[in-house]
């Protein structure tokens, strides 16, 4: 489980420390900082990166948007970013636009200003069809993540890191190893979003990670999963331990 990742692409020392303060000072991890075109792709390409902030201009050419426009050839690989600039170029704001950037802020930023264009960002990028912002619009779920809003920050959730989730009532409790997470959102709806082969009912109330399964007890209706988390398991939601490979 880890926070947003975010890439710096900027060439001015001193802009970018202000930014890694700000981002880190609002929990949010830093992938890297780029200074150039080529540093960028290598650290976009080699890292865990959720989300770009880019200065257009690096070291006097509009390197920025070279970048944008490099991951936006490849739908699969693309993320959402922020664009920095000090220009009032027009046409390179219209060139910049082209690549659809999810914000075009002026230097010298705004803390509140980067810090709404980042959860804007994720907001927008992960409204697709493969994703579900719940109820109360703090979760943003993708295919591999869950995004969850705490205090004035996103943190991301592999869905892979998930040991089970409980409901209560219309919350959900997301259990990972480390940390509880309550987000509005039926259990229905969230089971239909996760990977069947992995997730499966225990009980009414329960959704387990297969992967975490330490131990069954079926004489005591009980699952034991890593961490010591016992759940229910009810009559109705036994038939997933057929799928399961079991020595005698």
């Amino acid at each position: 489980m880890n926070n947003v990742n975010i890439l710096i692409i900027e060439d001015t020392p001193a802009e970018s420390d202000a930014l890694v303060k700000v981002l880190l000072d609002n929990n949010y991890s830093i992938a890297g900082i780029a200074r150039t075109f080529s540093e960028a792709l290598t650290l976009f390409y080699k890292s865990i990166v959720d989300i770009v902030i880019i200065d257009v201009f690096l070291n006097g050419n509009p390197d920025g948007i070279n970048f944008a426009e490099t991951i936006n050839v490849t739908p699969s690989i693309s993320k959402p970013f922020v664009f920095l600039t000090s220009s009032n170029d027009r046409q390179i704001f219209e060139r910049a636009k082209l690549t659809r950037p999810f914000s075009f802020l002026l230097k010298p930023f705004n803390e509140l200003e980067i810090l709404y264009a980042i959860e804007m960002a994720v907001e927008k990028f992960y409204d697709q069809a493969d994703t579900f912002l719940s109820e109360d619009q703090d979760t943003i779920i993708s295919h591999d993540s869950l995004f969850i809003k705490k205090k004035n920050s996103l943190k991301k959730v592999t869905i892979d890191d998930i040991i089970y989730i409980e409901v209560e009532e219309r919350y959900c409790n997301i259990i990972t190893a480390h940390e509880k997470f309550v987000i509005m959102i039926s259990l229905t709806k969230i089971s239909a979003l996760l990977a069947k082969n992995k997730f499966v009912k225990t009980h009414r109330n329960y959704i387990i990670n297969t992967e975490k399964i330490e131990e069954i007890i079926l004489n005591d209706n009980l699952v034991i999963l890593k961490g010591n988390h016992k759940v229910t398991l009810s009559e109705k939601h036994r038939d997933f331990i057929k799928k399961l490979i079991v020595l005698k």
